[in-house]
């Protein structure tokens, strides 16, 4: 019977368009030198030093792993990419709000079918994310770290803290912030961590 694992979710650093408010899904923008300057000052939290290390794909996050890991082997997968936005990539999410003809939802108002025009829908993300977590089940690895994406972390609190993205989330996604579950064997995940999540340390 293969035992619980320790998995914890990181969101990437921060982009040129994050601080312009964009929508960035998977259009691969590079961290900005302000955000990798930050990453180099932090370290992983003690317990998570030798996780092993997966990412999504794009340069953000693959990025971010690499500095946090110190230069250990990081491995990708598409399935931790973020949600598909389509036409909305690259808009500002306070103009969308702002137009009543865009079909912008905030957040509390999803559910799990809500789609960006061209885009993906939290259960498309879901499926995928679940996919990824049975594969994980099965690794040597006891403890893993997945550095990926907002929306991704958000599918995470959706599974392991029980959200159907209605209503307000469990909890904030902050940056900098471990998000950790008990990935079991059969690949269900449940939370593992507090509201505040783990804090990275200064290194």
């Amino acid at each position: 019977m293969t035992e619980p694992k320790r998995l914890a979710f990181l969101r990437h650093g921060v982009t040129s368009w994050n601080r312009e408010g964009r929508i960035q899904g998977r259009t691969d923008i590079p961290l900005d030198e302000a955000g990798r300057d930050h990453l180099d000052r932090l370290a992983l939290p003690p317990g998570w030093e030798d996780a092993a290390l997966h990412a999504s794909p794009l340069r953000r996050a693959v990025e971010t792993a690499e500095r946090l890991g110190r230069g250990r082997a990081v491995r990708t997968d598409p399935r931790l990419m973020e949600m598909n936005w389509g036409e909305w990539e690259g808009c500002r999410g306070a103009e969308l709000r702002a137009d009543p003809t865009s079909g912008y939802r905030d957040l509390e108002h999803w559910g799990w079918d809500f789609r960006p025009p061209g885009g993906e829908s939290p259960a498309d993300l879901r499926d995928r994310l679940q996919g990824w977590l049975r594969d994980r089940a099965g690794d040597e690895a006891a403890t893993l770290l997945a550095v990926t994406h907002v929306g991704v972390i958000r599918t995470v609190l959706a599974l392991g803290w029980g959200w159907d993205f209605l209503g307000a989330p469990p909890l904030d996604i902050k940056r900098d912030r471990l998000y950790a579950v008990t990935l079991e064997a059969d690949g269900r995940i449940r939370a593992a961590c507090g509201p505040e999540g783990i804090r990275l340390p200064c290194a």
